[in-house]
């Protein structure tokens, strides 16, 4: 009988002396490289949400024309900031679905894309701040770079069979934090809208 030539490489589970040089990198980096793909997962999602707050904000903005506002701030005032703020959602929703699909290619260009929204990010005191931060770490580190190098890629193809599982306590955490930023980037704006430039 033939002998399976993939017998060998079907497990992830190899002791440190059966790894090949290429399993060897690839088991090293492959938590970051999870890590990194997550980041992606988590920007698509954001992505959708914002394209959903953006609609709402653009809707909003329209029909509030010709209205008026609390603290004489209506009208096309009112219309135009609104307006205004949905652009941004809408500007910040392609962003995080294009950056998105890439990191979870691990695309170069993604990179910078991700980068920019995590600075971003750093702006969501504290919560979002500390997430953000983890999020540059894992984007720029040592590790970071490689993962996105051509590289690495080719370990990648040589290495399929070699996957990473992400703990779903980890992945409730995360997004739970995530959420919570979020939600804080959409009050601000919310409340500058029903009470105008002056809520604050």
């Amino acid at each position: 009988m033939d002998q399976n030539p993939y017998a060998v490489e079907a497990s992830t589970y190899l002791a440190p002396q059966e790894l090949t040089d290429v399993e060897s990198i690839r088991k090293r980096y492959l938590g970051h490289e999870a890590s990194v793909k997550s980041i992606g997962t988590l920007y698509l999602l954001g992505g959708v949400f914002s394209l959903l707050i953006s609609a709402v904000y653009l809707i909003a903005g329209i029909s509030s024309f010709g209205e008026t506002g609390p603290n004489d701030f209506g009208g096309p005032s009112l219309g135009l900031f609104t307006l205004a703020i949905g652009v941004v959602f809408l500007s910040l929703g392609v962003l995080q679905i294009w950056s998105g699909v890439g990191v979870r290619k691990l695309r170069p260009a993604a990179r910078i894309g991700a980068t920019v929204i995590s600075t971003i990010g750093l702006l969501g005191f504290p919560i979002g701040t500390l997430v953000s931060a983890y999020f540059l770490y894992l984007l720029l580190s040592e590790k970071g770079s490689y993962v996105f190098s051509d590289t690495y890629k080719q370990v990648i193809a040589q290495t399929p069979h070699m996957r990473y599982k992400t703990s779903i306590l980890t992945w409730i955490v995360v997004i739970l934090l995530v959420t919570l930023v979020l939600l804080v980037i959409v009050i601000v704006p919310l409340i500058t809208w029903v009470n105008g430039p002056g809520a604050w």
